[in-house]
Parts: C-alpha cells; sequence; structure tokens
C-alpha cells in the first residue's frame, strides 16, 4: 500500500521537483472521492486557470498558507516559488485525469475504503464520545466492591422470555429488600456458576472491567444500596454495592509459585506447603531472590524473568494474591507465604504506580471504549440527531408486515430473497433541507436481510427481523449522512480532493518518473554517460591493511616482504601457523578520510611505516594511487539514479507545460502578498 503524507499539497516540493527525488515516493494516501473544484466568484476572483480550469484565490491561498507557510511571512518571493510548485502540481493532476486514472476500478475502490474511515469522526456524537472518556477515567480512579445475582437470558430473547426473567429477578429484589441475606440468596437463586462459592462476591472492580450497563449501575449505586434488575448481554443482574474506595493503581510484582492442584490429597498439600516454607526461610537467611525463583517456583513462564509477572491494577489478580501485593509497603519488600487457589506464591514488589493523568491515558481509553458496548452510544446518538435533522418518518404498519413474513429460513440463513419479490411500500423516510425525500423501501430492506443474515437456529423470525431492521435503519441514516459530508463541511470537502489527488498523483508519478528510473536500464545508463563527469572519485589508494599481533611479528614480516622471494599470502600464512590471528588483512580502494591508518601513511607505493594500534602493530601497502576519475554506475547507483529521476521529472514537467495552458492572473496574484 502506498504511503500519504498527512497532506498531499505538503508533498508538492517533491512532486514538482524540489530536488528530492525519491526511488519510492512518499505520497499521503487519499480518503474519498471528491466534488468539483472551487468556482470562481466576484468576492473570490479567478487567480488561475490550467488547461481551462479556473483556479481561485482562496483555493491557492488555502494550500499555500496550510504548506508550511501558516506562522510565515507573505512575501512577493514565497508566493511565486509556491505558485510554481502549484502548478506543476495541477498539471499532473491534469494529466491523470486525461489518462482516465481517476475511473479505475482500483483507484475508485480504494478511494471509497479511504473515505469510510475518514468519515467516521463525523459519524459519531463528539460530545457523547467525550462524555464517555471523562466518565471512564473519572471510574479508573476508584475501585468499587459489589456483589450480584445474576439471572441468565438470551440477547435475542423474545419479549415473553425477557418478561419472565425480569419478574423473576423482581421477585429475588424484594426478598433481600425483606431482609433476606444476599449472598444466602445468590447461592440458592443466581446462575453464575461461581455464586456458589462466593455468594456473588465479585470483588473489587474499577472501570472498563466490567459490561458497561453493569459497570453504571454499580458506580451509581450508595454503599450498602441494592439495584434494580440491570439488563446486560448476560440476563438481568441484581446488584449489592458494598463499598467504595479510592483507586489502588496498578502494581508490578515477582512471585515464587508453589503449585497445588485443586485434587491434591493431603500429602500433596503437606509437601508443597513445606516447600514455600523453605524458599521463605532461604530468603530471610539472604539468598538471592532469582536464585530461590530458580531453585522452587513451578512458574515455568515466569522463571526465566526472575518470576517478574506482567503489571496489574484491581480486580485482575485472584483476591488474595491481590490483597497481599499491594499490602507490600514498598518496592523490593517481599510477602510471606500466600495462599491462593492455584497454590503458594511468596509476593515480592517491583514497582507500584497511581493512575496515570488523563491525557497520558486518554489514548489507550479510546482504544479500549472503541471495542466495548458503551462505543454504540455515541453512534445510536448521532442516529437520533440524523433521524431529527432529516425528518425521519417510519410507516410502521409496513415495517411489521414484512417482519411478520419472515420464516424460520432466516434464522437457517437461507431466506430467499424472491420470497419479498411483492414486497415494494416504503419503510421510512428522510427529508433534507430542500424538501427532496429519500425513500426506503421494504425491497431495500430485503436486499439487507438477504446479505445480513446468518444461523441463529432456534431465534424466533421475528426477533431476528426486528434486530436486522434496527441495524439496517442506523446504517442507511449513517451512509445518508456521510453521503453529505462533502456539501456539509468544506475542511472534509478540501481534504477529500487532496486525497484524491494524491492517488493519482502517486500512481501515475510512479509510473512517469519512480518506477521508470528503476525499471528503465538502458536510459539510466544513457543518463550516466552523459553525464558521469558529475560523479567522480577523488584521488584514492589501492591499499592493504596488515594488523601484526606484535613488534616481533610486523619486523619478521616486513623481513620476508623486503625480500620479495614470497607472496604477502604465503608470508602470511607461515606467521599464522602458531597462531591464526598473528596477522590479519583487508585490501580495497581508499578516499581521504575513510580510513585513519591509510591517512596517515604516504601515498606512494610501498610499506609504511609501523603504526602502533592498542598494543598491535598496523603496516600499510600503497599497492597503486589512483587518480580522479568517473565511479562506476554500480559505485554510485543510488545517487545516479535519484538524479535520473529528477531528470525525467523536470523533462515530464516541461512537457507538461507544452501540453497544456497556463494562465496566471497577475492582478489578482499581487494581492495575495499585499495583504
Amino acid at each position: 500500500m502506498k504511503k500519504l503524507f498527512f497532506s498531499v499539497i505538503l508533498s508538492l516540493a517533491v512532486l514538482a521537483g524540489f530536488g528530492q527525488s525519491k526511488t519510492k515516493a512518499i505520497v499521503k494516501k487519499p480518503v474519498t472521492p471528491v466534488v468539483a473544484a472551487t468556482v470562481a466568484t466576484i468576492t473570490d476572483p479567478v487567480l488561475l486557470s490550467i488547461a481551462g480550469e479556473d483556479i481561485s484565490r482562496m483555493e491557492f491561498e488555502r494550500v499555500f498558507r496550510k504548506n508550511n507557510y501558516k506562522d510565515s511571512a507573505t512575501d512577493e518571493k514565497a508566493v511565486r516559488e509556491y505558485l510554481e510548485l502549484y502548478i506543476n502540481y495541477k498539471l499532473k493532476v491534469k494529466e491523470a485525469e486525461s489518462e482516465k486514472l481517476d475511473t479505475g476500478a482500483t483507484f475508485v475502490t480504494e478511494l471509497a475504503g479511504y473515505r469510510k474511515q475518514l468519515a467516521q469522526p463525523y459519524l459519531t456524537d463528539k460530545d457523547v464520545s467525550e462524555s464517555l472518556l471523562r466518565e471512564a477515567y473519572d471510574r479508573l480512579k476508584k475501585d468499587v466492591h459489589a456483589s450480584h445475582i445474576l439471572i441468565q437470558m438470551k440477547q435475542d430473547a423474545l419479549p415473553k422470555d425477557t418478561l419472565l426473567a425480569y419478574n423473576r429477578s423482581l421477585k429475588i429484589r424484594e426478598m433481600i429488600m425483606k431482609g433476606a441475606d444476599f449472598s444466602k440468596v445468590a447461592r440458592d437463586s443466581s446462575e453464575d456458576p461461581s455464586a456458589k462459592d462466593n455468594g456473588g462476591d465479585l470483588g473489587y472492580f474499577t472501570g472498563m472491567q466490567m459490561v458497561y450497563p453493569f459497570e453504571t449501575a454499580a458506580f451509581s449505586l450508595k454503599d450498602g444500596q441494592v439495584s434494580n434488575p440491570v439488563r446486560t448481554r448476560f440476563g438481568y443482574h441484581i446488584i449489592k454495592k458494598m463499598d467504595e474506595r479510592a483507586a489502588q493503581g496498578e502494581i508490578h510484582v515477582a512471585h515464587i509459585m508453589i503449585k497445588i492442584p485443586k485434587d491434591a490429597n493431603d500429602s500433596a498439600i503437606t509437601t508443597g506447603k513445606n516447600s514455600i516454607d523453605r524458599a521463605h526461610a532461604d530468603l530471610k537467611s539472604g539468598l538471592l531472590w532469582d536464585s530461590v525463583v530458580s531453585k522452587y517456583s513451578d512458574d515455568k513462564a515466569s522463571i526465566k524473568r526472575g518470576g517478574e509477572l506482567s503489571w496489574f491494577g484491581t480486580g485482575r489478580m485472584v483476591p488474595e494474591f491481590e490483597k497481599a501485593a499491594f499490602g507490600l509497603s514498598k518496592d523490593g519488600d517481599y510477602s510471606a507465604p500466600v495462599k491462593t487457589g492455584y497454590g503458594w506464591h511468596i509476593i515480592k514488589r517491583l514497582e507500584k504506580r497511581s493512575v496515570p493523568s488523563f491525557d497520558e491515558k486518554k489514548g489507550e481509553l479510546k482504544q479500549a471504549i472503541a471495542r466495548d458496548s458503551r462505543n454504540e452510544m455515541s453512534k445510536l446518538s448521532m442516529v437520533n440527531k440524523i433521524k431529527g435533522q432529516y425528518k425521519f418518518t417510519e410507516v410502521l404498519k409496513n415495517k411489521t408486515a414484512f417482519i411478520n413474513s419472515l420464516d424460520t429460513n432466516v434464522a437457517n440463513g437461507e431466506w430467499d430473497l424472491n420470497k419479498a419479490e411483492k414486497f415494494n411500500a416504503p419503510l421510512f423516510s428522510l427529508t433534507d433541507s430542500t424538501g427532496k425525500a429519500t425513500v426506503y423501501s421494504q425491497q431495500d430492506f430485503a436486499k439487507y436481510v438477504s446479505t445480513h443474515q446468518s444461523k441463529r437456529p432456534g431465534i424466533n423470525p421475528v426477533v431476528i427481523g426486528n434486530q436486522l431492521y434496527d441495524s439496517w435503519v442506523s446504517e442507511s441514516l449513517l451512509a445518508y449522512e456521510e453521503g453529505r459530508l462533502d456539501a456539509k463541511y468544506a475542511d472534509f470537502r478540501n481534504l477529500m480532493k487532496e486525497y484524491r489527488d494524491g492517488i493519482l498523483l502517486f500512481d501515475l508519478t510512479d509510473k512517469k518518473v519512480w518506477s521508470k528510473a528503476v525499471k528503465d536500464t538502458t536510459g539510466l545508463k544513457e543518463y550516466y554517460e552523459k553525464n558521469k563527469n558529475n560523479y567522480m572519485w577523488g584521488a584514492r589508494v589501492d591499499a592493504t591493511i596488515y594488523t601484526m599481533a606484535d613488534l616481533a611479528t610486523a619486523t619478521a614480516f616486513r623481513k620476508q616482504m623486503k625480500k620479495g622471494k614470497k607472496s604477502p599470502t604465503d608470508i602470511i600464512n607461515e606467521l599464522n601457523k602458531v597462531n591464526s590471528s598473528n596477522v590479519t588483512m583487508r585490501s580495497g580502494k581508499f578516499a581521504k578520510g575513510e580510513n585513519a591508518f591509510v591517512d596517515k601513511a604516504s601515498w606512494v607505493k610501498g610499506l609504511s611505516e609501523d603504526l602502533p594500534e592498542d598494543g598491535k602493530i598496523v603496516i600499510v601497502s600503497i599497492n597503486e594511487v589512483l587518480p580522479a576519475q568517473p565511479k562506476q554506475l554500480d559505485e554510485a547507483k543510488g545517487l545516479i539514479t535519484a538524479d535520473y529521476q529528477n531528470y525525467l521529472e523536470k523533462s515530464w514537467i516541461d512537457e507538461l507545460r507544452g501540453k497544456y495552458s497556463v494562465k496566471v492572473n497577475e492582478e489578482v496574484l499581487k494581492t495575495i502578498w499585499k495583504k
């Protein structure tokens, strides 16, 4: 996938030949199809005309200010320089359009996908989103201790089943309000399997740890208060708030663990207890933590890290472990043996931190909320706003007639669209500010059902129909609003145009410049031959650098070289018989500044003097002094390719300037820097 800068206009310097060609250009990726160009008016005069397209002063000034000139003084030189870049940019767009790159299926699909992404912030209620963000953070600053009783119920239960579950929940609450013990009722009545052991006690939890309706109810209660039935996707809950405290924050610990299986016999339990006691005794005697972890711990995943666990906060560990960990007063302290359902632990505190600031936590919370059910609240609020703005009118009898016609095939994911052949009546309509109505029919909904059905055996078709209908209405309204973003929001419209042009520019520039420079080996060679004197080596030497283990070895090497009876390789092999690292060598061509030893040697054929280095001796052999000469193509291919791209870019721009007419209104241009 192509990469794009935040603004396509920001890349004008590259695209228009500001001397920074790249083998793979980086251009901002567009997001959406774009509507018509700005039309000049009396108050917004035409500054520029390219191939018959008028560009207003306002449009040019907008991109000029945006492209790093926002806070700079406006002078004639800056405006004229940028105008040339802007003209080059518009010429390339015009050429891409003439080649019909904007009609290709890949382009259209890609652009539509990016439009969806950029439209998202416009299709949620920002006030609700900000409120949810603040609410989530405020709840993170508290820990709530609560118990619950659950009456299970499917999310898509029929109304009669929902009513039965609700009434049963009310009766249970009534018992508690009359004095029945909550934990006993939970053990007897709750359909949460853990209630048999814990009496419904959930311990402490903080924000973003429970499903949103449950969390909201728990945080809203007073200490000791019992809620009315609370509906979540699991069913109905009766919640009792025990107490509330300031959040503990998060803690980082290591542990030593002796596992005790749940079905362990007395002997295994005793053995485990003895092991943890010995580990604790070893720590008290002064043995290092890591060594005790290695010796005793059964937690294989953490042994290599000294028993270190990930950071955790309230509600992330079993209560006994959490309480002991947060009970340690300072970093480095370790606990007495702690028993949990998994076995025995000794816990060592490594670090502790309080709840981060809102700004520090904001990004993480946004992501968490986007995955949470509360994210639907901002969308739902936006849907309701759209309904009000566009006079949403629903024909309920037609909705009921269609949904009642659905059969069990829809629960099997096999409903046939042909069954809705006779359904063409309107279901709802939207009316814009001009009075134009858009009608959504039973047939439109039938197509949605056909493409969105799935296997849900045993679920009543009416329930499925209503759920699909609600989803269809929401998606239809959001799509309706998305289609009007260009007309409603100038920022969105302008950015879409930049994105659209950016894709076109990337594709065409890649074809004409970037990929061409890489693939056109013949053209590259021709360019090199014409310009090779621009890529010169300075004076260099062909040299061999010998590194000797000591002075004696260097003396022996120099003596043999002076005799000239053996090759350097034979001499080195002989000197390395006793120790293979007595002499090492490397050869190459070196310019000034590339190697310190070569720089110290006299650039005359022959051996240099001894050059001491960290107890060793270095001798440089100057084999040949090379004069200044052009670099070979493969020696400077990256630089030559970049320059060839610049050449192709300039040639292309010259061609476009000759192909399309460009007219600048000088009088209008002068008003930009004379303001």
